[in-house]
């Protein structure tokens, strides 16, 4: 009677040791797929303060600018498009297509500036102007920071991705269905150095 006893009191410290590591393997993968959705939040929100931007720089360069609509109407139109792309995209089904997608998307608007600052070179009142240069301080912080946050987002999905894949957690992220997440790349041509003419 006694050896029984001794055996399922085993088997119980069994189930509560297997217990305790599946709760908290699964703990762990959904903290760390929230910490993906968040970071993938803040990317987004870094994305939209650069578009909340464009229309205050559009109207700036405009009242100078005059002539050169062509440019203005092109950022204009890559805004709008990239606002479409960042509300498409939740985060629980973020995989490679939809964010080649979206990265696309914000590589064109991020040409588009480009080539607005470009132009507005060719006009120094407005260079001196001091809204144009609270503006163009403001992008430039908003590029700075949508880097910070790509950064992290890789940070959180690369660690993701690593207990997923690690053994036993693999097991157990298959069965609740946890799926890995996908990194952002550089921008196409990001590995060629840019062309400065004189």
């Amino acid at each position: 009677m006694k050896k029984s006893w001794i055996i399922i009191g085993g088997l119980v410290l069994l189930g509560i040791v297997l217990f305790s590591s599946i709760k908290g393997a699964y703990n762990g993968l959904v903290g760390m797929e929230e910490k993906v959705n968040k970071s993938w939040a803040d990317v987004q929100g870094a994305y939209q303060r650069r578009a909340d931007l464009i229309p205050n720089l559009v109207n700036t360069v405009k009242g100078y600018a005059n002539h050169e609509q062509q440019t203005l109407i092109k950022v204009i139109e890559q805004r709008a498009k990239a606002t479409q792309t960042n509300l498409n995209i939740d985060p629980a089904t973020l995989d490679e297509a939809t964010l080649a997608k979206y990265q696309k998307a914000q590589e064109e608007i991020g040409s588009s500036l480009s080539r607005l600052l470009v132009t507005v070179e060719q006009y120094p009142d407005l260079k001196a102007n001091q809204n144009f240069l609270e503006l163009q301080s403001q992008l430039e912080g908003t590029e700075n920071r949508i880097n910070v946050e790509r950064r992290n987002f890789n940070e959180a999905v690369q660690s993701f991705n690593s207990k997923l894949r690690s053994f036993p957690t693999n097991i157990l992220g298959g069965i609740f269905g946890f799926v890995k997440k996908p990194y952002f790349q550089s921008d196409a041509g990001a590995e060629d150095a840019p062309k400065v003419e004189f």
